[in-house]
């Protein structure tokens, strides 16, 4: 397990959490629903509650991704249900079949707690902004997305960073409006070896 820094989580709560995501994945494969983590098994990290994404990849490329930027659950069952998620409902992908699960790798990305990032123009917007650490919302009326931290590895640029978040979230890549809400987080990541 590759586990990034943190100063709350354990090496073994992210192997606990990797282990509670490909269960949870099992029992969508045999029975058609997210593992259920008992709430009184928890403790500490495990049992906050936290924004979570669970991203598959299966030969190197995007198998799944689901996850929410925050949750009143406790974050062991936040990690089980995206991983059903990703497994069995995100609509880029048809479901997991059981022939593709020994292959396919889990990451966990557990999220800080947002902050607003205010921004008066496009240009302070991108210079507040701090390649490979930050996550990025936008809010802009019902148009919404985010970009994990780890998008930074793809789209290393500040400006082409923010263009594809815009049109993730349905806008034209130079949109700006006084509008625009942004907010910021940080993640850890947690990945199989």
């Amino acid at each position: 397990m590759a586990l990034s820094p943190c100063t709350e989580l354990q090496p073994r709560d992210g192997d606990k959490l990797l282990d509670i995501a490909r269960d949870s994945i099992g029992s969508g494969l045999r029975h058609g629903r997210a593992l259920d983590v008992p709430a009184e098994a928890l403790s500490g990290f495990l049992a906050a509650p936290r924004g979570v994404f669970v991203t598959l990849t299966r030969r190197e490329a995007l198998r799944g991704c689901i996850g929410s930027m925050e949750s009143s659950e406790p974050l062991a069952q936040g990690v089980a249900d995206s991983a059903f998620g990703a497994a069995f409902r995100d609509p880029r992908f048809p479901r997991l079949q059981a022939h593709e699960f020994e292959d396919t790798h889990i990451e966990i990305s557990i999220l800080s707690p947002m902050e607003p990032l205010a921004a008066a123009s496009r240009e302070k917007l991108l210079e507040a902004l701090k390649p490979g650490v930050d996550g990025l919302l936008l809010e802009e009326g019902h148009h919404r997305s985010t970009f994990l931290p780890k998008v930074w590895e793809q789209l290393p640029d500040p400006a082409l960073f923010l263009d594809h978040l815009l049109a993730k979230a349905g806008l034209p890549g130079d949109y700006w409006s006084s509008t625009l809400r942004f907010q910021r987080y940080t993640s850890t990541s947690i990945a199989e070896d």
